[in-house]
Order: structure tokens, then C-alpha cells, then sequence
């Protein structure tokens, strides 16, 4: 796969969104200003500035619409999301260099809201994979009891569990403990031991 490091950056960040509101549980880690916060300097975004309430609704509603890509199982109805999100952001993009970054494309102009370029990022970055790559690297996880977004960016396109809950080994360890549960009440007769 031959992402740039800005598009997997802002899939990342976009899956991470999403994932911010545990679906199975309902806990938001997105709650306040300061919880969004974080969440921004977590992942990486400049010029974040003074944040308000309204910036957190309009991110917990923009989460809504991003997970919506990642549910659809159809590329038409994913690409209309995808391009949704992107025009309603009124994305511009331009290249830009500050903080001592090498040029690099911004999507929005400078001042746009925050949320515009959440969107507008989570938006190019899922188009770019979706016209690179197909939708089949959107996911959910597979895992039982967990409903969390992921992109799978293995070489094989192998990727079934989300890292937000060690979902992979929570299932392999399950699966092995059948295995070693099954095999102990199986008819086999126990062996005796070889005599020293």
C-alpha cells in the first residue's frame, strides 16, 4: 500500500473519532472541551485554538457521519458520505509550510472552524483510500461485544480487530482456551507415563 504519511495520519486520527464513543458501552471520551483537547493534541493538530461547548458537539456530530462510512458496506453509499463530509467542509486545499513541516496539503483555509477540518481531513484521507485501495479496508471489528472502526492497512488486507480493546488477543486467547477445554474433555485416553 502506498499511503502518504498525511493520509494515514488523518485515517488514523478519523478512526480514532470514531472510536472515541464506545458503541457497546456508551462512554464518550469526547465529553468536554478539554477531553477534545487532548484528543487534538493526541493526534497531532496545529492551531487548535480557544475550544467551546459548540466545538464539541459539532466534533461529536461530525463522529456520527464519519462512522457512517465505516458501517456501509455499499462503495456508492460510502463515496456519497465521503464526498458529504468534504463539501460541507468547503474544503480548499492548499499547500502549506509552517512549524518547520515541509510542504504539505491543508484542506481547509486558515481560520476555518474546527470541526471543517476535521472533516475535510477524515474526509480526503477516507476518499483517497477508498479510490486507492476499495472500501474493504473500512471495517468494524469483528471481535464479539465490540463495534469499534477500523482501517486495515496490513499488506494482505488481513486486519479483523481494533487495537482500542486488544480485541485480537481477547479472542485468540478465548479461542485457545476452548481448544485446550475441549481437547481435556475429549475420549481420549490419558497416557501413562513411561516408566524411569
Amino acid at each position: 500500500m502506498t499511503l502518504d504519511s498525511d493520509t494515514t495520519c488523518a485515517l488514523r486520527t478519523a478512526v480514532a473519532l470514531v472510536n472515541a464513543l464506545d458503541p457497546t458501552t456508551g462512554e464518550d471520551r469526547l465529553e468536554t472541551a478539554a477531553a477534545l483537547r487532548r484528543f487534538l493534541q493526541q493526534h497531532d493538530f496545529s492551531a487548535v485554538g480557544t475550544l467551546t461547548a459548540g466545538d464539541v458537539k459539532a466534533v461529536r456530530a461530525l463522529r456520527r457521519r464519519v462512522r457512517n462510512v465505516f458501517e456501509t458496506s455499499e462503495v456508492g453509499s460510502a463515496v456519497t458520505l465521503v464526498n458529504a463530509l468534504v463539501a460541507q467542509a468547503s474544503a480548499l486545499p492548499q499547500l502549506v509550510d509552517h512549524d518547520g513541516e515541509p510542504w504539505h496539503l491543508h484542506y481547509t483555509p486558515p481560520g476555518a472552524a474546527l470541526v471543517d477540518r476535521l472533516a475535510a481531513e477524515s474526509g480526503m484521507a477516507l476518499a483517497i483510500l477508498i479510490r486507492d485501495e476499495g472500501l474493504e479496508r473500512l471495517r468494524i471489528c469483528e471481535a464479539p461485544n465490540c463495534a469499534n472502526a477500523l482501517v486495515d492497512l496490513s499488506r494482505n488486507r488481513s486486519r479483523r480487530y481494533c487495537d482500542v480493546r486488544a480485541c485480537g488477543n481477547r479472542v485468540h486467547v478465548a479461542a485457545y482456551r476452548a481448544r485446550r477445554r475441549a481437547g481435556a474433555s475429549s475420549d481420549h485416553p490419558k497416557r501413562e507415563p513411561l516408566p524411569r
